[in-house]
């Protein structure tokens, strides 16, 4: 998003109580895009680039299309949307008068293909149709110094590295806009994209970022293919290669059913087959792996979700590879693949593949990288990478998730992987140079990255990495060193109850406890079904009693059911973030997800001891999943996850965020295969 693209937003959305202006949301539409680009596709059927993260390509910075029919050009406006069957096709209908304009999107590698099939009835061969599209691009991200190089019926825009290129399956008419002056942008009006042409300033239109095109609709039913293309010159593709690729692209794709093959390949390709995955009985699996290969790049690294932010005005970013939020899903999915058999084990190789690659030499992980090379991205947390082994700015349990993962993956994927293996031992190396001699990690930053301290969160993640390396393939000395960390940790947990409030705190802030309840806890769940599966490890009674405590009285006091067409669970009390005029916490869609597995796991750690309030959380679990569920009220557009949303429905932040979707296929998958509880009264939430 450039700063013009921002400044527009910030006219249309000063004084929306539930919009932070300048963002490029991706709340609305549908994506398409399968590891080199992410293409969202706009209700008024725009088209946007969020492939950098991905590929390193910019692309398509902001778009318009307009249909003109017997003479009058109609601009798209609202659309109906959805994703074709199970692909990741997104058809948008539009409905202009008695005309309706078919739209089908779909990315295949960094090729983006757009369909359009107008249909007047029985006099489609009178209707004279011509599409008007307006295409901004920025080129390495400049929306300056960039060039246009206009090859008949293909135009290139291109800055340095990065060339991009359009053309049609059908005869166009190839133009450039001049870019709004200083005057437009600071007018307090928005700038129309399609407002202007050159006026016959030759010079300034080849020296815009933004191509427009006239393209006719040729057949019966008048139809005609639009392709982009992003390149790097650096790569071994010459401008000639580039071009023909474009070409074929647009002209081997010029009906439905070839847009609806291609994207076939593509997913035979790179998504599992999962048709008979339990055998229908679970919903979502579709959706949720549609939704995490969306953000997963080709070597296997997934962003967060969709940069929505990228001026960091509201946020610290979201288009990077945590290593939090990509081992968390890696693990889940991990846990549902072999559960429900669904042909990941490639996705977990590569997971595996990319940490041993990008570990730091102390064993640790760094704050976040860029998805398609593994290199350092922009952050705040790299201590450890700046030499201050002994500063707070480290986030311990992203080494902690990822430790686990690996020790899971020797131990039930492939046990002969020495690079895993010895990335497991210097993780552990990692571990415990951050281990402090009471049994809990130094003080670090947290799981939410707003604050510093000593938190129930990190302590529960070095449990269960510690007890899942202590059970790995690996010699003996080492599976003893972490069994025996598992035991501190496991003992010093006690430190962080409150007793006032009979749950864990927070954190320990000094020596003082964070009385506050915070969803980031329910991690603890995994941790005690990780060390309970340790050989000799015995969770005792009272710890039994005190996590039984904890774990209700975090579902109950994070539980929101404001006046709105929402409800679920809020990140930790007194949250005050993306708020706006909001009195109180939003519901946030990663913390319902995460209880809903936390009571899941957690009741059948108790049902396994005959507790008797394993059904109870049984069905804290089924409401919880219920709730981001397909068609549950947390889901978005396609049956996306966003992160957040605002007490009156309104969705907000990333979307679609990969980290709930994962928890939540793992959780449907874990219940689908249990008996569902008898409560004879209902939860009182």
């Amino acid at each position: 998003m450039k700063l013009q693209s921002a400044l527009n937003d910030v006219k249309r959305s000063r004084g929306d109580p539930c919009r932070f202006p300048g963002e490029r949301r991706s709340t609305a539409g549908l994506f398409s895009g399968l590891g080199d680009r992410l293409v969202h596709v706009a209700p008024d059927g725009s088209i946007r680039d969020y492939s950098y993260p991905l590929s390193g390509l910019v692309g398509i910075e902001r778009s318009r299309f307009g249909v003109e029919i017997d003479g009058t050009v109609y601009w798209l406006e609202e659309g109906d949307q959805r994703y074709i069957d199970g692909t990741t096709v997104v058809e948008t209908v539009h409905e202009i008068d008695e005309w309706t304009l078919r739209q089908y999107d779909v990315t295949v590698g960094t090729l983006h293909l757009t369909y359009f099939e107008l249909e007047t009835g029985d006099d489609a061969a009178s209707a004279d149709a011509t599409i008007h599209a307006c295409l901004g691009f920025a080129p390495e991200g400049r929306v300056c110094r960039t060039g246009q190089l206009r090859h008949d019926d293909a135009v290139e825009i291109y800055h340095d590295r990065e060339r991009d290129y359009v053309t049609a399956s059908t005869p166009l008419e190839i133009g450039g806009q001049v870019p709004p002056y200083f005057e437009d942008l600071l007018d307090s009006e928005p700038t129309d994209l399609a407002g202007t042409d050159g006026d016959g300033r030759y010079e300034e239109t080849r020296l815009s970022p933004i191509a427009t095109a006239e393209i006719e609709l040729t057949g019966h039913h008048p139809s005609t293919t639009v392709a982009t293309l992003l390149t790097d010159a650096e790569e071994d593709e010459t401008r000639a290669e580039a071009l023909e690729r474009v070409r074929a692209g647009a002209a081997d794709h010029d009906d439905r059913a070839a847009i609806l093959e291609a994207d076939r390949r593509q997913v035979r390709e790179r998504l599992p087959d999962v048709a008979g995955a339990t055998d229908g009985r679970v919903d979502g699996i579709v959706e949720d792996l549609r939704a995490l290969s969306l953000l997963r790049a080709s070597n296997g690294a997934r962003i967060a979700g969709p940069e929505f932010d990228p001026f960091f005005r509201y946020s610290g970013g979201y288009g990077y590879t945590w290593f939090r939020d990509d081992a968390e899903i890696a693990g889940f999915l991990l846990a549902a693949d072999r559960e429900a058999d669904l042909g990941l084990e490639a996705w977990h190789r590569q997971s595996a593949r990319f940490y041993v690659e990008t570990q730091l030499a102390d064993g640790t992980w760094p704050h976040r990288v860029w998805a398609h090379n593994g290199e350092i991205a922009p952050g705040w947390a790299n201590g450890r990478l700046e030499g201050d082994a002994a500063g707070t700015d480290y986030q311990a349990d992203q080494t902690a998730s990822v430790a686990t993962f690996l020790a899971t993956y020797l131990r039930v994927v492939d046990d002969g992987d020495n690079a895993v293996r010895e990335a497991l031992l210097a993780a552990l190396d990692g571990l415990d140079a951050t281990l402090a001699e009471d049994g809990l990690p130094e003080r670090v930053q947290n799981a939410w990255e707003n604050m510093t301290g000593r938190f129930t969160h990190t302590a529960a993640t070095y449990l269960e990495a510690y007890a899942a390396i202590a059970r790995a393939p690996i010699d003996a000395e080492y599976r003893e060193r972490a069994a025996e960390n598992a035991r501190a940790v496991y003992d010093a947990i006690d430190r962080l109850w409150v007793p006032d409030r009979e749950c864990y705190a927070l954190r320990l802030d000094g020596d003082e406890p964070d009385e506050r309840l915070d969803g980031s806890t329910f991690a603890l769940a995994s941790a005690h079904a990780e060390y309970a599966a340790l050989e000799d490890a015995t969770i005792d009674d009272e710890r039994i009693e005190r996590l039984v405590s904890h774990l209700e009285t975090t579902l109950e006091g994070l539980y929101r059911d404001p006046d709105g067409p929402i409800e679920g669970l809020a990140r930790f009390e007194d949250d005050p973030w993306r708020v706006k005029e909001q009195a109180e916490p939003k519901v946030w869609t990663v913390t319902t997800a995460w209880g809903a597995h936390a009571a899941a796991e957690f009741g059948e750690l108790l049902a396994a001891r005959d507790h008797e309030a394993a059904d109870a959380f049984d069905e804290w679990a089924r409401d919880l999943l219920a709730l981001v569920e397909p068609g549950g009220t947390l889901r978005g557009d396609g049956e996306y996850l966003p992160e957040q949303f605002f007490d009156d429905g309104t969705p907000d932040s990333a979307t679609p965020l990969g980290w709930p979707h994962a928890l939540r296929l793992t959780t449907a998958i874990t219940l689908e295969g249990r008996e569902p509880a008898r409560v004879e009264e209902p939860l009182d939430t």
